[in-house]
C-alpha cells in the first residue's frame, strides 16, 4: 500500500509522492531502501541500521549546497535518535536535525519545499 502525499512545489523542485513497502516514489522516480531528498536531487543513501548511523553517513548533506538548515530524519515506522555523536555533528554544521517517523518525514519535507526552504530529508523505509 502507497500513500499519494503529493503537494503543489516550485517548478524543479524534488517531490515525494509515496511511500511503503520499502520503496519512495520522488519526482516519478522511484527508489528501495534508504534515501537522501535534497531541493534538487534525490538519491540512493547506502547506509546501514539507524542505530549505527555514523557522522560520514550525512557527508552528502554536510557539504551541500546551497546548504541545508534543516534534515529531516525519516527513522522509519517509528521515531527513534540518532547517535549523539551524528546530532552534534551535524549540529556544529549549523545543520538542526529533527528525527520523525518517515511518513512524518516525508509530508513535513513536501510542505517546507512548498516554502522554499533548505530542507533536506534522509528517509529510511517503512517496511
Amino acid at each position: 500500500m502507497s500513500l499519494d502525499i503529493t503537494p503543489l512545489v516550485p517548478a524543479g523542485r524534488q517531490v515525494i509522492q509515496s511511500y511503503g513497502s520499502g520503496r519512495f516514489l520522488i519526482s516519478d522516480v522511484e527508489y528501495s531502501g534508504p534515501v537522501l531528498v535534497f531541493p534538487e536531487r534525490s538519491l540512493e543513501w547506502g547506509v546501514g541500521p539507524l542505530a549505527e548511523l555514523a557522522p560520514d553517513s550525512f557527508a552528502e548533506i554536510i557539504g551541500s549546497e546551497p546548504k541545508t538548515e534543516i534534515l529531516l530524519l525519516g527513522c522509519g515506522a517509528r521515531i527513534s535518535l540518532p547517535p549523539a555523536k551524528v546530532k552534534s555533528e551535524l549540529s556544529a554544521a549549523g545543520i538542526v536535525v529533527e528525527p520523525m517517523d518517515t511518513g512524518a518525514a516525508c509530508r513535513t519535507f513536501n510542505v517546507l519545499m512548498g516554502e522554499d526552504r533548505r530542507v533536506a530529508a534522509a528517509l529510511f523505509p517503512v517496511a
